[in-house]
């Protein structure tokens, strides 16, 4: 898959904060695709103890849910830990993999947020303008902003706001379990984001396209580091 470059990753902390205010306007909030073909699930992991990151992404066929494709990538970090802006992390490793699918997903799901961010610059709306292609985020937990109870039901869902400005979707998507925080992330919206998501979701919290690259981005760290000797 081919990805333009959009900017330099050798930055400092206050060249990325600089950098994610400017990007912020580019972002454009509009429904996805009415029946997106192709969904692919990103989702990484990090080795501490080795410095390296790992990048998974899976390509599903909807409805079904089949998996078409799956590809992955390592990357020593080289941009440090800083709250706010993990995309300097993760994001070449993360493009190191997409560049190597096949397939042209429909849509992007990222594990982790989209416009649900203090400068409207999580992950999903980071890559969505490398990308040029849908994205959005599901994430396990809130970064910023705040919510009502979205109630127990599958399918139970309330705004995520910040002073008033909608930022993303808290939604039930099994019986009796703790809500994802959804997010558009660019060329989507809130409710067609909420739908996919939902419909994503089969027998577990998670949509399959992340939970799928969960599974498969530590089974790439674990024959990552058995190869190199690296276990214990």
């Amino acid at each position: 898959m081919l990805v333009d470059d959009l900017h330099a990753w050798n930055v400092t902390p206050a060249e990325g904060r600089a950098l994610q205010e400017r990007l912020a306007p580019r972002v454009r909030l509009e429904p996805l695709p009415r029946r997106p073909e192709l969904v692919a699930g990103a989702d990484m992991s990090f080795s501490k103890q080795h410095g390296v990151f790992f990048a998974s992404v899976i390509v599903l066929r909807l409805p079904e849910l089949e998996v078409v494709e799956k590809v992955a990538a390592h990357h020593e970090p080289t941009f440090p830990y800083v709250p706010g802006l993990l995309t300097f992390r993760e994001g070449p490793v993360l493009l190191a993999a997409i560049r190597k699918l096949e397939h042209v997903p429909d849509v992007f799901i990222f594990d982790g947020q989209g416009i649900a961010h203090p400068r409207r610059m999580g992950l999903a709306a980071h890559m969505g303008l490398w990308l040029s292609i849908p994205t959005l985020g599901c994430a396990k937990s809130r970064l910023t902003g705040t919510h009502a109870d979205p109630g127990p039901k599958r399918g139970c869902s309330t705004r995520l706001l910040d002073h008033g400005e909608q930022i993303g979707t808290v939604l039930c998507t099994r019986d009796g379990v703790k809500p994802v925080f959804v997010s558009p992330g660019h060329l989507a919206d809130f409710s067609s984001s909420t739908r996919l998501v939902l419909s994503c979701c089969t027998r577990y919290r998670l949509p399959e396209p992340t939970r799928l690259a969960d599974i498969e981005v530590a089974r790439v760290k674990r024959d990552y580091l058995e190869a190199h000797g690296l276990l214990p």
